[in-house]
Order: structure tokens, then sequence, then C-alpha cells
């Protein structure tokens, strides 16, 4: 019995420290997870629905972010912005992996199921995997086949923005299909793939039987500028069969999800150009050859494609149906360039009619193309929605200000001046309310609030403005303003992945404005306001202390500009004004030698 009673104590015993180990460890996974979710208190448990445009006024964030007032002069005494400060909550660890695929995957993973709690995703509709409506897939543009927690804009985005009056063709959207499939059976480590890419930057005699093409995408230039290449060569694997691939290094990993359906877009490390360009053959070279009636037997496997603007020599036959014959013998094309080359490809007979039923409406190609192709990443997703959240969800009004200075050595506009550019444009427009001077900031009761979005690589420009508007009142007194700027980085760093990660939260924040002012020959501004669907006001380029008259003007299309167009007919090799060949394109407001395709009552 006493052997009996001193185990049943030991038993009693074990139990008690048991029941108080599991509780221990209850208790640090609770405190674990709250760490966790730390970052996003402030609004994950919100209502997203409280986000649409048209219901912004009420159930919306009463906590979290707030307005940063940076003090002129910088120094000491100034603040950093929003975004830096979600940008160093965030872990900063470096990615991990060699391959940049492997990278890509692995910062997905991390930061999806992490952004939202347990109760949080089961109660956000937006999150259920029986709620997908033609909203959240964009009238067709996208199919429901993702994972939602991998890619939360995907699904969420169209709580944000007002529904785009311009609907997608069914021509468009079974050509998007078709790409999906070839790009299921023809990306990276398929046996296709595997196959062209173990021959190498080799000549090839049967190239024109090769099942798979591809054309890779390389970064040139700034965030803009990438974006609109990326969409113009998407447009051209499209027409030509091929698959689309893109060169990210570290800085732009951040800043997507995958767009395309079970298979990546992301070039694998083992690609050849990853290791040496050199012994690749030039566009300019074959081109050449042909005109010397070289067999095109000899075409190579990999081919550069340089449609670079400074690269001007060979870009006046891109557009030609004969280089295209050439090109497409090809089954690597490695694509540099830094412009919208969209209007190139209308020029190119083969290729019009399919463009045509397309699009229809010829000013939507980036606007269709760009909400297919780009979708923030979960980390970009969040520096986005806390700051719509906090600044823009609850006005009656959203007013997004782009400001790009292109200062030379020989030519400096004063920051003033563009500031009274601004108000003089916003006044005649009626875009804001004409500010009272005389008499102190007090409103009537009942008021209407603007919010003005300000994005610029300097902070002077949110600083004088918001100065204003807190300083002095309305003529009419019944419109309250908010100015916000989400960070001013001083100077272009595109190189730098902290850096694209708030331009690019800055221009889909412009892109769920309601009416937007840009600066003119910017790319910056471009991709906004076609994401978005607008016509944007245009800033005139101002000298000196002088303002331009008329400031600002309506630009005829929602599409961005190419700067560097072609300027010679295929057939007789002049020069050719293209506006009068094609009703559909007309020269841009901002760059007079470019052009803009434009719907044909523009």
């Amino acid at each position: 019995m006493d052997k009996m009673g001193l185990s049943f104590k030991r038993f009693r015993t074990l139990v008690v420290l048991g029941s108080i180990t599991f509780s221990i460890l209850i208790t640090f996974s609770l405190m674990h997870q709250n760490s966790i979710f730390q970052l996003v208190d402030g609004f994950s448990k919100i209502d997203v629905l409280a986000a649409r445009p048209q219901n912004a006024t009420t159930n919306v964030l009463e906590q979290g972010d707030t307005t940063v007032t940076v003090k002129a002069g910088g120094g000491k005494d100034q603040n950093i912005t929003e975004v830096d400060k979600a940008l160093r909550d965030k872990d900063q660890n470096d990615m991990p992996g060699i391959f940049p695929e492997q990278a890509h995957t692995q910062t997905i993973s991390d930061i999806g199921p992490k952004n939202l709690s347990f109760e949080d995703k089961k109660n956000d509709p937006s999150l259920s995997t029986t709620s997908i409506t033609n909203d959240q897939l964009l009238d067709g543009l996208l199919v429901s086949t993702f994972d939602k927690a991998m890619c939360l804009s995907r699904f969420q985005s169209h709580l944000y923005r007002k529904a785009s009056p311009h609907k997608p063709s069914a021509y468009l959207i079974s050509k998007l299909r078709n790409y999906e499939s070839l790009h299921r059976s023809c990306g990276p480590h398929t046996k296709s793939y595997n196959k062209i890419m173990s021959n190498g930057a080799k000549f090839s005699k049967n190239s024109a039987g090769i099942k798979c093409k591809y054309l890779v995408w390389t970064a040139s230039n700034g965030l803009g500028n990438r974006m609109l290449t990326l969409a113009a060569a998407f447009l051209y694997a499209i027409l030509t069969d091929r698959v689309l691939l893109v060169q990210f290094r570290a800085d732009m990993f951040d800043l997507f999800c995958e767009p395309f359906p079970d298979s990546s877009w992301l070039l694998p490390r083992n690609f050849p150009y990853w290791k040496d360009q050199r012994h690749i053959e030039t566009y300019e070279n074959v081109l050449m050859k042909s005109k010397k009636n070289i067999s095109p037997e000899v075409l190579p496997q990999f081919l550069i494609l340089n449609l670079q603007h400074t690269h001007d020599g060979h870009n006046n036959f891109f557009h030609c149906d004969r280089s295209q014959g050439l090109l497409q013998k090809v089954p690597v094309l490695i694509l540099w360039s830094d412009q919208y080359f969209v209007p190139s490809l209308f020029m190119i007979p083969s290729y019009r009619q399919d463009l045509i039923k397309m699009f229809p409406q010829k000013d939507t190609v980036f606007h269709h193309l760009g909400r297919y192709l780009f979708h923030p990443s979960n980390e970009a997703w969040e520096l986005i929605s806390r700051s719509y959240k906090a600044h823009l969800a609850k006005a009656d009004e959203k007013i997004g200000l782009q400001i790009r200075v292109f200062n030379s050595r020989n030519h400096k506009t004063p920051h003033q001046t563009i500031v009274n550019e601004i108000i003089a444009c916003t006044s005649k427009h009626k875009l804001l309310p004409e500010l009272d001077m005389q008499k102190s900031a007090t409103y009537l009761k009942k008021q209407t609030s603007k919010a003005v979005l300000v994005a610029s690589l300097y902070s002077v420009y949110g600083e004088k403005l918001r100065t204003m508007y807190l300083t002095n009142t309305t003529v009419t007194r019944d419109k309250v303003i908010e100015v916000f700027q989400p960070s001013h980085e001083e100077r272009q760093n595109s190189n730098n992945d902290t850096h694209n990660i708030k331009a690019w939260t800055e221009i889909y924040l412009l892109s769920l404005c309601d009416a937007l002012i840009t600066s003119s020959k910017s790319t910056f501004g471009y991709v906004a306001h076609s994401l978005g669907g607008m016509k944007p006001w245009l800033l005139r380029r101002a000298y000196g202390e002088t303002i331009p008259d008329p400031p600002c003007k309506r630009v005829k299309s929602m599409e961005p500009c190419f700067h560097y167009p072609p300027k010679y007919d295929c057939r007789d090799n002049r020069t050719v004004d293209f506006t009068s060949l094609f009703h559909y394109m007309k020269h841009c407001e901002d760059v007079t030698s470019g052009l803009r395709l434009v719907n044909a009552n523009s």
C-alpha cells in the first residue's frame, strides 16, 4: 500500500507539472502570435467594405497612421514619413536563397498568411473560397485559380477603387487565357524550356520547328519606365506566341505578385544570359546580314533586341513586317527597352487586326494589361492599404498630385513657382477650392472633405501645400482639405528595393484617386493615370519664375506616351508622320514628337 501510495503521489505530481508546462506553452504561443500581428493591428480587423470609394465616409479606420508634419528645412527636426516607419517596422532580414525565383517565393510565403489573423481571414469575405465576384476578376481579365493569401491585392483591390467603365473585349480575354496555357506548357523548368536553354547561345538550323519561344525582359531606368516596357513586352509576347520571362534583381522582388496561374514569370538563374551576354548576337547584326541575303538558317538561338531610346538607329525598322519575319525565327529574344513601344505594334500589318480586335477602345491597352499584370505584393499591399485607410478613405473626393522636376545645370525652376502653378491649375479647373488668404482657417458646420495625395521626391511640395490649407480658409468655407505626402526620397534611386517599393506604393495610391494632376514626360505619372483609367491634367514645364499660361492641359487619352517612335515608312524608307496614316495615333501633349494611342473620336 505504501508503494502504491507513493506511485500515486508521483503520478499526481507529473500531472500537475504537465498542466503547468502546457499552460506556459499556450501563453508563449499567444504572445508570439500577437507579436506577429502587431504591425497591422491598426487596420487588420476593420471591415474592408468601408474602403469602398462610394462609401468612404463611414466605418473607416479611427486609429493607426496619422499625418506626419515635416518641418521645413530638414535637419535633425525632420521626421521620417509613414512609409519609412512601416518599412522600418517590418522584418529587415535579407532575402534567402541564391536564385531569384527561390527568393521571391519565400518572400511571398513569409508575408502572406502572417498579415491576417485566423479570425480576420475567417471573417474577411474577400478571402472566402466561394465569394469570387466579377468585380474581383475585373470583368474576366483575371482568373480565380490563385492562392488568395499569397496575393491579397488580387482579391481585395476592387474594394479600394471604383469599377472601371472600360470593359475588356471577349477577344482580349480569350487571348489572355490562351497565353496562360502557353505559359504553363513552356514556362521555367518545363521540358521545352530546358531543351532550349541547354543549347545556350548557339546558332540553330531548325529554330522554325521549335514549339516554345521566349521573350526575356530586362530592367532599364526607373520603375515607371520598367512597368511601361513590361506591359509592352507582354503584349508583344501575346502577338508572337512567346513566353514572357522577367529578369528581376533584388530591387524588384518585393513589388509584384506572380501574374500567371500555375507557373512563374521569373527567369531562372541557369539562363545563359545571367552568366555572359558578350557572345549573344544582336538584332542589328542580323538585320545587316539579312540585307546581304545571308541565309536565315544561321540565325542564332538567342538574340538581343535593343529598343532603348538612346539606341535609335535600328528602332526605325522594328515596326516593319520584314524585321518581324526575321525575329519570329529566333527562339529567345532578350529585350532591352525603356520605352512604351505599343504604338509600334499597331504599325505592323501582320499584328494590326489582332490588336484592333483585342482593343476596340485604343486608349485602354495599358489600362487592361497593367491591371492584369501588376498586383502589389503582400508587403506593398500592406503599405498601400494602411495609407489609403488612414488618409484617403474618409475623403469625399481624392485628388492626386504627381510632381516630377526635370532640372538641368542651366535650368532650375524654383519650388515656389511649381507650387503656384499647381494652385493655378487646380483653381482654373475647380479641382481644389480657391483660398481666402485674408481669413484664418474657419469652416461651416456642413463640410465636404478633399484629400490631396502628393507624390514627389521632394518634401517641400507637401509642406507648402499643407501649410497653405492649414492657415487659410477656402472662399466657400465648405471644404476641408487634408494634404498627405507618403514619402520623399529627395533623389531617385531606382536600383534600391526600398526606394522602389515606396514608388510602387505611391503609383498605386495615385491610381485610386478621383482626379490626377501629373508632370510632363513622367513615366511615373503615365503608369498611375493609366492604371486608374484617368485622363489627367498635365502640368506644363515652367521656366524661371514664370507660370505657364495655361498652367496645365487635359490629355486626350489614358494611354502612356511613346517618347521615341519610329520615323520611317517601311515601304520606301522615307520619313513619315504616322498620325497621318493612323487616325488613332496623335502626338503627345508633353512630347510633341511622341505618339499616343487615342480613340477615334478623341
